[in-house]
């Protein structure tokens, strides 16, 4: 009866290459457990037993590889295995996101259980870098459970983004997940704000029914004073209107 066994493969620890920190697992020993017609063990043609496995490790993955022991023995097989850890986890998803490459995003998430929420080495998510006019890219993020509302170093949120770019389908999914467009940047200005001096109409249109027109930014001036600022008078009586019946 042939029998194969790993007599041991342990965790070494974690080297990092580059700003990613891989798992590095290394395979002390394999032997082959058999016995041939004459009771001798398998050998390879130099009459030495083999061992070991060939291991090939590359940034974020390590490949373990088939090995034949003897031309009539067992041959081993073992999976290959993605180890992502550290950066490089958030690089691989934001790298996906920011292409708009949703068929990859989705993979990253679901085959190698990527927390949506990984920093790059940047110290931004996917949803943070994404292609903003893919909205299938931010409704994968965020069905995976990612944060509508988190905040960069200056306090903008995707729904800012979204504001500033005029992506009007992109915001109203960050919107149906749960994004707040009454969290203000470190200025102190809401999505709405943005929207208005990039001259958005329909993103403001969008955005004024559910926007704190109250709030001030950090110079003192509301949406309002915004779109007087920018002499959109379209804006300027949207606001109003909405201002005067109490909507919002």
């Amino acid at each position: 009866m042939q029998r194969c066994c790993l007599s041991s493969a342990r965790c070494k620890g974690a080297k990092a290459l580059g700003s990613a920190r891989i798992l590095v697992i290394v395979v002390t020993a394999v032997t082959v457990s058999s016995k041939t017609a004459n009771g001798r063990s398998p050998t390879d043609r130099g009459g030495e037993r083999k061992r070991g496995l060939r291991v090939h490790v590359a940034p974020r993955s390590i490949v373990f590889s088939d090995r034949i022991f003897g031309d009539r023995f067992t041959s081993v097989r073992l999976f290959q295995m993605m180890v992502l850890d550290g950066f490089g986890c958030g690089k691989s998803l934001s790298a996906a996101a920011a292409q708009g490459n949703v068929e990859a995003v989705r993979r990253i998430l679901q085959d190698h259980r990527v927390e949506p929420d990984t920093l790059n080495e940047f110290g931004k998510t996917a949803l943070q870098v994404m292609m903003m006019g893919c909205t299938s890219v931010a409704r994968v993020l965020l069905e995976h459970g990612a944060d509508p509302n988190v905040q960069d170093r200056c306090g903008v949120t995707p729904a800012h983004d979204a504001a500033r770019t005029g992506f009007l389908d992109t915001l109203r999914v960050l919107v149906d997940y749960g994004a707040s467009v009454n969290v203000p940047d470190h200025s102190g200005a809401l999505p709405i704000h943005i929207a208005i001096r990039e001259g958005h109409w329909d993103v403001v249109e969008y955005l004024a029914p559910l926007s704190n027109l109250g709030h001030q930014d950090g110079r003192g001036a509301s949406a309002l004073d915004a779109a007087r600022d920018a002499c959109a008078l379209e804006m300027v009586e949207l606001l109003e209107r909405l201002m005067a019946t109490g909507s919002n």
